[in-house]
């Protein structure tokens, strides 16, 4: 018996997905591009859906320790719109239902016409809930020091 295509591209997608998020770790990954993805939307909704109600936040330009959802909200309403970011080396680690991505991104802008590059390196711990989506709990982030 010979299944139509439709079939066979349905069940492929099925067990393909099935697989993909039965690595945890390339699950987390895929959070952290969500989440870039999301940052380069600009779209403040977007990027806030990737993130607990208790999340915890130091961002990379900020003075501030971020612990509430308004003040999450506050850092990413204040970034410009041509602010983007590019994701570079990463190392997910995953404990069960927490996991901790520490990597390397750069971030762009324009500022007074000039564009502004600055690299940075992150600190993501993510829980998953009921439903295996991995939210951002506690998001660390600073600026590269410059070598001499």
């Amino acid at each position: 018996m010979k299944l139509p295509n439709k079939i066979i591209v349905t069940l492929f997608t099925l067990f393909a997905s099935n697989f993909v998020f039965a690595n945890p770790v390339e699950a987390v990954k895929e959070a952290t591009r969500a989440w870039a993805e999301s940052f380069n939307s600009r779209v403040t909704e977007n990027i806030l859906a990737h993130y607990s109600a208790t999340a915890v936040f130091w961002g990379t330009v900020s003075p501030t320790l971020r612990d509430e959802p308004s003040e999450v909200r506050d850092y990413f309403e204040v970034i410009g719109p041509d602010a983007s970011v590019l994701l570079g080396d990463q190392r997910p680690r995953v404990f069960g239902d927490i996991a901790i991505n520490t990597g390397y991104y750069q971030f762009t802008d324009v500022r007074d016409g000039e564009q502004t590059r600055v690299n940075a390196r992150f600190s993501f711990v993510y829980e998953r809930d009921e439903t295996g989506k991995w939210f951002i709990v506690d998001h660390h982030s600073s600026a590269v020091p410059l070598t001499n």
